[in-house]
């Protein structure tokens, strides 16, 4: 009588160094420097995100305003806000939308040396950013845009310590800044977006994960 098959058993291989799945590569760091902007409309809270940066980081701010301020000082004129003014659109006639950015680069370079981050206050227009993205191969632009609802908007400005402002006055600064700044795409193109309605508490949660994202 013929003996019945063995059914067959499979055989377990343990895995050795050489037959062990490859596991992917985590990408590489990125070595570039980051020049990080807060972007968004009046009353959104960028002057309070900034100073939160500032101190979690402890980070080197740039103030884009401090070109026009040096600019103002370097003609002899006496500082005032209209003075400001004038310098600043006189720049952006003579030199182009991207006149302050480009002014700033050489200040920014200087900062990067020993700077990991440098937080940017002051960027407002779509060619400030353009142009500063031209240098890709010496430092990233990285873009938070804060928003919030406009009675809230109308609220914290109309109650500010310094240079308060009506609803009315609100609406005529908004439609300034977008069409003689071209400030929308910045904020529309931002790398990331936070809904500011909320606490400063709130706010620096949404700001604390957002830096644990970047490099470096």
């Amino acid at each position: 009588m013929a003996s019945r098959a063995r059914p067959r058993v499979p055989v377990l291989i343990p895995l050795t160094k050489h037959a062990s799945a490859k596991r992917s590569p985590r990408p590489a760091p990125d070595p570039r420097p980051v020049l990080l902007a807060i972007v968004g409309m009046s009353g959104t809270g960028k002057s309070e995100a900034a100073g939160y940066l500032a101190r979690r980081l402890g980070l080197t701010s740039f103030y884009m305003g401090g070109v026009v301020l040096g600019e103002v000082r370097r003609l002899g004129l006496a500082g005032s806000p209209a003075n400001e003014r004038r310098v600043r659109e006189q720049l952006r006639r003579s030199k182009g939308m991207a006149a302050i950015a480009r002014l700033a680069l050489p200040h920014l370079r200087g900062f990067f040396k020993t700077q990991r981050i440098v937080l940017l206050d002051g960027l407002y227009s779509a060619e400030e950013l353009t142009y500063l993205r031209r240098f890709a191969s010496e430092f990233s632009v990285v873009i938070i845009a804060l928003h919030t609802d406009k009675h809230l908007r109308y609220a914290r400005l109309g109650r500010r310590a310094v240079r308060p402002l009506t609803a009315a006055e609100v609406d005529v600064r908004d439609q300034a800044e977008l069409e003689n700044l071209n400030k929308a795409p910045p904020i529309v193109l931002a790398d990331y977006h936070v809904c500011n309605n909320g606490s400063p508490r709130s706010l620096h949660a949404a700001l604390g994960r957002i830096v644990s994202r970047l490099p470096g």
